[in-house]
Formats: structure tokens, sequence, C-alpha cells
């Protein structure tokens, strides 16, 4: 199965977007339900070429009634005419008998981490991270869910699509980044992703934590030269690794339930890894999960992309990979193709394309031909 990924304003406005999308021969469009702040190329649009998403929004409506008691509301998005795009450009695809799965970003929304500071993810050394509401918070967890049921309400969606369904960490595509050149090694942006929000707090002071002593541990390792996060926390690294996974948990397990809720038999992906200290838009997943398809994240070393789709796929469900189709990546069929064909073979049963909305026209071809290869 292939999928490939979109924007709303890829489609709103566009005669010809879903019939270009159908060309290229896949089996569903994942239509961006709620998404954050962005500036996106609109290569073949035919009234604009950019699109400056100012901020995280939800593209179906934002009913007062639905919101009412609910601490974070989801912004609309201004740049868009639309009264429900995702519903406009949904119904669209469909009639080019494209199904569509409602791509919903959950914990990434800067908009409401700036105005909500106390909710986002904090860090060992007292910074906050504006973009990463932390799921630790009930206020936090009371907007995924309130997002997910208006979204398959109102999107009526054929599946569903959750991405970052956890706690985002250190690393984040910020407004002119400058954090790259501290040459952190994975160990220490682990450590730096590690959250001490009250809310976090709270959750190792009842499982019986010394949090100065994780702390500690934690600002030690961030400036010092940790083999691993279990080399900078010793015997601590057990605990806290049981309670990330176990919030993980319980947040996939409250918005699968309410998903399910609302539409009973709905088909529930979850962009996904299998570290357990993994952050950000693919969070970590914990064994025994109730989704359909556990989608890893294949924009690396092919080797690397294939190891984290193996891993998934000890986890249980089916496995996706999420294939990067722009640059660096060559506009190559037979490149892209082969990464398929490899994916495929490491256990991935659906190809997630991104992305159909920024790809150039030359890059619409590679796809076409690494999607429906000529016999």
């Amino acid at each position: 199965m292939n999928v490939i990924y979109a924007y709303p304003w890829d489609i709103v406005g566009d005669p010809g977007a879903a019939a270009r999308l159908a060309a290229l021969g896949v089996d569903a469009v994942a239509l961006a339900a709620s998404y954050h702040t962005t500036r996106a190329a609109t290569p073949r649009h035919p009234a604009h070429r950019l699109v400056d998403a100012r901020h995280s929004a939800c593209y179906v409506p934002v009913r007062e009634e639905a919101w009412k008691g609910n601490r974070l509301v989801p912004a609309t998005p201004s740049w868009m005419d639309s009264d429900d795009p995702f519903g406009e450009a949904r119904d669209a695809l469909r009639a080019a008998g494209l199904p569509v799965q409602a791509w919903t970003v959950l914990t990434h929304n800067t908009l409401l981490g700036s105005a909500n500071p106390d909710l986002v993810v904090t860090n060992a050394f007292g910074e906050t991270y504006p973009y990463a509401l932390c799921p630790a918070a009930a206020d936090v967890r009371d907007y995924c869910r309130t997002l997910v049921r208006e979204i398959v309400e109102l999107g009526d969606p054929d599946a569903l699509i959750l991405e970052a369904c956890g706690a985002l960490g250190f690393a984040h595509g910020g407004h002119h980044e400058k954090t790259d050149g501290a040459d952190w090694s994975p160990a220490q942006v682990a450590l730096l992703s590690l959250c001490f929000c009250a809310a976090c707090v709270r959750r190792y002071e009842t499982a019986g934590l010394d949090v100065a002593e994780v702390r500690a541990r934690v600002r030690a390792g961030v400036d010092g030269e940790p083999r691993s996060v279990e080399d900078a926390l010793g015997d601590l690294a057990g605990p806290m690794r049981d309670l990330r996974t176990g919030l993980a948990g319980e947040l996939r397990g409250l918005l699968l339930a309410e998903a399910r809720s609302a539409r009973p038999g709905l088909r529930i992906a979850l962009h996904a890894s299998a570290d357990p200290w993994a952050t950000g838009p693919f969070a970590t997943v914990p064994e025994g999960v109730d989704a359909d398809l556990l989608v890893g994240n294949c924009w690396n070393a092919p080797e690397v992309d294939e190891a984290g789709l193996r891993a998934l796929g000890e986890l249980g469900p089916s496995v996706g990979a999420y294939v990067l189709a722009l640059p660096p990546r060559p506009a190559d069929g037979a490149a892209l193709s082969f990464l398929a064909e490899a994916y495929t073979a490491a256990g991935a049963t659906e190809i997630h394309w991104y992305h159909g909305g920024l790809a150039s026209t030359p890059r619409l071809k590679a796809l076409t031909q690494a999607i429906t290869p000529t016999p």
C-alpha cells in the first residue's frame, strides 16, 4: 500500500490537484487535519507558490461548544479562506477516487505552548521548549483527546494518523536554528529531552524518585560524554524509562479509545519509534500498543531506517515506512523504488511518501515511477 502526504492548501483552490495525486498510483492520501507552524512551497498551485502557516492550526472547524471547558483550544488557519479546509480537500480527493487519512499532529504546537509555558517540556536546566506541549499535564491530554474526537467526527476520515503522540524533545527545526553546532551526541540530546515540568516532577515524586538526584545526573550527562542515557542515569535509568513509556502508553490509550468511541473500527496509525528514549514526531511507543499500524521514520541512511523498522515490527502491529522523496534524495524513480523495496524487505507493509504537495514536477514523475513501475 502506498500513501502520499499532503496539506489542505495543496488541494483547495487547485482543480487539478486531486487528479494529479491520483495519477501517482497511490492508494490513499494522508491529509493534514492539525499541523504545526510551517512555511511551505506550493510549486504547482495555480494561485500561489508559497503558504506561510504562521502558527499551529486545526483544519476542521473549531466548534465553540466542543472546546468549552478546555484550557487549550486550537487556532484556525487565517491564511485559508475556507471555513473547512480539511473537508473541502477531503471531498475533492474522494471525488478522484482517493481515500483520505487524517494526519493529526498532537503535542507540537508553538502557539499554545508559548501562551502556556507551564504546560511545555522543561529540561533539567529549567529551560522550556515552547513548541512541545507535555502530555504529563492533564490540560494537554484533554486538548489531544478533544482534537482527535473533533477530527474524527467533523473530518470524517477513512483512517487516522497520529503524529507527535507523546512528548517532543530537544531536537526541533526552529527559526534560524543554531543548536547543531554544539555537536551533542544522541545520548546528550536524549538527556536534554527529559522533562522536568511540574506535572512530570509530580510523577517522578509519586514513583519515589529523588528528583534532585535525577536532575543532577541529567545535567552531568549533558555536560559530560556519556556512552548512553543508561550510562548517565545509572540505576535511575530503568525507573525513568518506565515512566516515559508509561506516559506514552497512557496518552495513546486515551486517544485510541476516544477515536474508536467516536468511530468504532476506525483504522489508526501512529508515527512511532521503538527507542524508549525517542521524542518528537516519532515518539516512543510501548510494546503491545493497540494500533493498526506503526509508521517509522525513514529519512536517514537506509541501514539505520531498516533497523528501526525491524525494531518496530517486534512490537506487534503492522509496520509502515515514512519515506522522504524530497531533497536531498534524488528525483530518481529507480532510487526511490530501491528504498521502498529495501523497507518492504525490512517488514514495512505500507510506504508513506513525503510529500505530494511539496514535490516538484520532476519529483512527482519519479514518485510515479517508484509507485507504479513500468513492467
